[in-house]
């Protein structure tokens, strides 16, 4: 899960790390959790600026600390204390982004940057900007399972807010005896149905498959709420899912027999 979300970190084509969007004020802030499905521990970062690898300092609370999630300047002091990368905030700067920003400023009106409707991929400024939190959901040889996601939030955000993506049980959570799910989409509505949770809680407590749990949460609960989006999910039989309610998310996966897939649109 590390390895593969620092990837979409040092990459500007997502919304994470390096290709991060940009706030109200012209500045990058970052936000990112993990969460392990053997022991039930986690691990999240919210509001950090100088810190090249938000999911590694998610880990790192995780492993190195009693807390479960820090922020802003305090967590880039835990991550200078731990020897983690620090980096001048320039550094999570592109110009698709700062595009991006000063267009909706223009408009006058907050945009999610992952929204994946059509008019939006279509869009001349950010067509190609590859929008959206990552994530990545995970299953071991020895039955365990894992999930992390990382996120520089919306464009636009103001007043230091944060979404779903830090929030365990609302982007990002993992048990062994259910499922490990990553989120994407609008936060506000993923927090207020605690999301990545009530998919582990159908399975665990309604006995529905992987699929018919992220399918009822993505098309129903979350619709319900007026929220769009979407998850990836895994459990600890290799099932997987990939659910959402939008025009399109990016998304793929790989078995280690050497079965994968790659989608985008839902065809």
């Amino acid at each position: 899960v590390l390895k593969t979300i620092q990837v979409m970190e040092e990459s500007p084509l997502f919304n994470a790390g390096k290709g991060a969007v940009f706030t109200n004020a012209g500045t990058n802030e970052l936000d990112a959790s993990f969460m392990d499905g053997k022991t039930l521990n986690a691990g999240a970062v919210a509001g950090v600026k100088d810190v090249k690898s938000p999911i590694e300092l998610a880990i790192k609370i995780m492993t190195d600390s009693e807390h479960v999630m820090l922020s802003g300047e305090g967590a880039s002091a835990f991550a200078k204390e731990k020897g983690l990368d620090i980096v001048n905030p320039s550094y999570f700067y592109t110009e698709n982004r700062i595009q991006s920003l000063q267009k909706i400023i223009n408009q006058e009106k907050t945009e999610l940057d992952h929204n994946d409707k059509k008019a939006n991929f279509y869009d001349p400024i950010i067509k190609d900007s590859k929008f959206g939190t990552v994530g990545c959901v995970a299953l071991d040889k020895f039955g365990n399972i894992a999930a992390g996601t990382s996120t520089g939030g919306m464009t636009n955000k103001r007043w230091g807010r944060i979404g779903d993506a830090p929030i365990i049980g609302s982007g990002t959570y993992a048990n062994n005896q259910t499922c490990a799910v990553s989120c994407t989409g609008s936060g506000e509505f993923f927090i207020r149905g605690n999301v990545a949770y009530d998919v582990s809680c159908l399975i665990s407590y309604a006995g529905k498959s992987l699929t018919e749990a992220c399918t009822e949460v993505v098309h129903k609960h979350l619709i319900a709420l007026g929220g769009d989006g979407g998850l990836i999910a895994v459990n600890a039989q290799a099932e997987i899912a990939m659910v959402f309610n939008t025009e399109g998310m990016y998304r793929g996966y790989r078995h280690s027999q050497g079965d994968h897939f790659i989608g985008i649109y839902e065809n």
